[in-house]
C-alpha cells in the first residue's frame, strides 16, 4: 500500500520458521522495479539500505499472535513523483544462503498467510514500539542490586504484559559494573543509537550523577530504582525517583531511638552520598530530640574492611551503634558486627535497612534476631499486594528472596507505564516528564507517589524488628512513619 503524498511505502508478510534457512536473501519487486533487501542472519536485522535512492527501514520480530512464524515489515520513502499511481509490492524471490532459491512452495505459505491476515492485525503490529534501556551493575561488587533490579523489572512484565498506552515495551538491558564511566557511555548509546524513551537503574549515587547532562541535553527521562542520595533528582530536570532517599530513610529511626531510651550513638556509614546523608540526617534528628552523637565514623566503599571502625564504635561504649553501607555489602557489615559482641556489650545495633538486607537476613544467622531498622520495604509487608508479589518473585527467581532494590524495579516499570499512559503513547521527554509528576498507587511496600514539585518518592517508613517465622529471619513492622518526603 502507499501514501503517495506522505511518501511512505509498506509492505508486510509472515514466513514460517521451519520453512526458511537462517541466513536468506529476500526481494521485492513491483512491475519493473525490483530491489535485494540484504542478507539475514539469526538476530533477523539488517542495516537500512536504499530503495530508489532512498532510506528503508526493515526489521524483523517474532509475532506473538501466530506462534511457529517470522513477521517481516518493511517501510520505506519514494522519491516525489517516483510514482503516480497505487504500487503493487510483492515476493519475487527467496534466496537461501548459498544460492539455493526456494521452493514456490514456501512462497505460497507466506503469500496465503499475508491474505489471512486482518486489517486489525496489521493496524496493530504497525504501531510503533517503545524501548527503554535498563542500566544496571549485573557484575562486579554491586551485582546482587542488579540482579534485584532486573528481576523486579521483569517480574512486572510478566504479571502485567509488554503493552502500555497500545505499544509494546522493550527492555534494552546494559551492564555497567557499577562503574560511572560506563554508565555515561552505555546512556549516550542507548540514546543515540538505540531510540529508547526512557532511561532506567542506577545501582549507585556516582552512576545516577554521571548521566544527568546527558539526559539534560537529550531531554531523555532517567528512572532512578536504587541510588539514594537527597540531591540527585535536582541535578536535572529529567529525573524521576521511585526508590527512597537516605535522608527520608534514617529520620524515622532516629526519632524512634530518641524516644525508645537511647542516649547516646554512635554512626557507621560508608564513605559516599548516601551514608554522608544518612549520617547527617541521623545526627540532626537524634540530637534535636536530646541525643547525643559520640563519633561519626566512616568505612572506604570500595573494599571496605568494617573492623577498626566498629571496634572504635564498640569502644566509645554507647547506648546504640546506627548502621548504613549499601545492600550489596551488608552480609560482611554484618558478620562483623556480630564479631564484635555489641549485643554482648549492651549496645543495641539499628540503622537502616540497607544495613540488613532482606536477600541476605537468613544468612546472618540468628544473632541477627531483635535489631531494629527503618526502611521503605520489608519482603513480610502485610498486605495483599505484597504477598502476591513475594509468591510470584519467588516463583520466578527461585531461592531468591525480594529486597528493596527489586520492589523499586518493579515500581519504576509501573511508573514508566502509567506516565505513558498518561500521554496516551507520545514518548516525548517533556510530556513523559510530566506524566511522571503526580503519579500514586499502591506498591508491594504500601502506598506511594511522586511528589510533583521535586519528582521524588513520598512513601511510608516503617519500623521493622527482626523475628523468626516459619524457620525464616524476617523484617516484621511495627510503627509506621506515613507519606515521608525527601526532607
Amino acid at each position: 500500500r502507499a501514501d503517495v503524498a506522505m511518501r511512505l511505502v509498506t509492505f508486510e508478510f509472515f514466513l514460517r520458521h521451519g520453512s526458511l534457512p537462517n541466513m536468506w536473501l529476500v526481494r521485492l519487486g513491483g512491475g519493473k522495479d525490483e530491489a535485494a533487501l540484504g542478507d539475514f542472519g539469526e538476530n533477523r536485522k539488517c542495516a537500512p539500505f536504499m530503495l530508489f535512492k532512498t532510506q528503508i527501514l526493515f526489521y524483523f520480530s517474532d509475532c506473538a499472535g501466530m506462534p511457529g512464524t517470522t513477521h517481516l515489515r518493511a517501510t520505506f520513502g519514494l522519491r516525489p513523483n517516483c510514482f503516480s499511481k497505487p504500487i503493487e509490492m510483492r515476493i519475487t524471490e527467496l534466496v537461501a544462503q548459498g544460492g539455493i532459491a526456494m521452493n514456490r512452495r514456501a512462497l505460497m505459505i507466506a503469500a496465503a498467510m499475508v491474505a489471512a491476515w486482518t486489517p486489525g492485525q496489521q493496524a496493530s503490529a504497525q504501531q510503533p514500539g517503545v524501548k527503554i534501556g535498563l542500566i544496571l551493575p549485573l557484575t562486579g561488587p554491586q551485582a546482587s542490586s542488579g540482579r534485584q533490579m532486573l528481576a523486579g523489572a521483569r517480574l512486572y512484565q510478566a504479571i502485567n504484559g509488554d503493552m502500555a498506552a497500545g505499544k509494546k515495551i522493550e527492555l534494552v538491558i546494559r551492564d555497567d559494573g557499577g562503574v560511572a564511566d560506563q554508565t555515561r557511555r552505555l546512556a549516550q548509546e542507548l540514546i543515540v543509537n538505540d531510540k529508547v524513551a526512557a532511561i532506567a537503574g542506577f545501582g549507585l549515587t556516582p552512576l545516577a550523577l554521571a548521566v544527568g547532562p546527558i539526559i539534560t541535553q537529550a531531554k531523555v527521562p532517567a528512572i532512578i530504582m536504587v541510588a539514594g542520595t537527597g540531591m540527585i533528582v535536582g541535578t536535572s530536570p529529567y529525573f524521576v525517583r521511585v526508590s527512597f532517599t537516605l535522608p527520608q530513610q534514617t529520620m524515622p529511626i532516629a526519632q524512634w531511638a530518641s524516644e525508645n531510651g537511647v542516649k547516646t550513638a554512635v554512626s557507621v556509614v560508608s564513605d559516599y552520598g548516601p551514608g554522608l546523608d544518612a549520617q547527617n540526617a541521623f545526627k540532626t534528628r537524634f540530637e534535636q530530640a536530646g541525643g547525643k552523637v559520640l563519633e561519626q565514623l566512616r568505612a572506604p566503599l570500595a573494599a571496605p574492611e568494617f573492623a577498626p571502625f566498629l571496634q572504635r564504635a564498640r569502644d566509645l561504649k554507647p547506648d546504640a551503634v546506627f548502621l548504613f553501607v549499601p545492600t550489596p555489602q551488608a552480609g560482611s557489615l554484618m558478620k562483623q558486627v556480630l564479631d564484635r559482641g555489641f549485643a554482648e556489650a549492651g549496645i543495641r545495633v539499628i540503622g537502616t535497612g540497607d544495613a540488613l538486607d532482606d536477600e541476605q537476613l537468613n544468612a546472618m544467622g540468628d544473632g541477627a534476631l531483635g535489631m531494629i531498622t527503618s526502611y521503605n520495604y520489608s519482603a513480610a509487608h502485610d498486605s495483599p499486594e505484597n504477598k502476591a508479589f513475594v509468591a510470584a518473585f519467588r516463583k520466578a527467581n527461585p531461592n531468591l528472596r525480594p529486597n528493596v532494590v527489586g520492589v523499586s524495579g518493579y515500581d519504576g516499570l509501573h511508573a514508566f507505564y502509567k506516565a505513558l499512559e498518561k500521554t496516551g503513547g507520545d514518548t516525548n521527554g517533556d510530556r513523559l516528564m510530566a506524566g511522571f509528576k503526580g503519579l500514586s498507587w499502591t506498591s508491594p511496600r504500601g502506598p506511594i507517589s511522586i511528589d510533583p514539585q521535586t519528582r521524588d518518592i513520598v512513601q511510608n517508613i516503617y519500623i521493622r524488628r527482626v523475628e523468626k517465622k516459619d524457620g525464616e529471619l524476617w523484617h516484621m513492622e511495627f510503627a509506621t512513619f506515613p507519606n515521608q518526603k525527601n526532607p
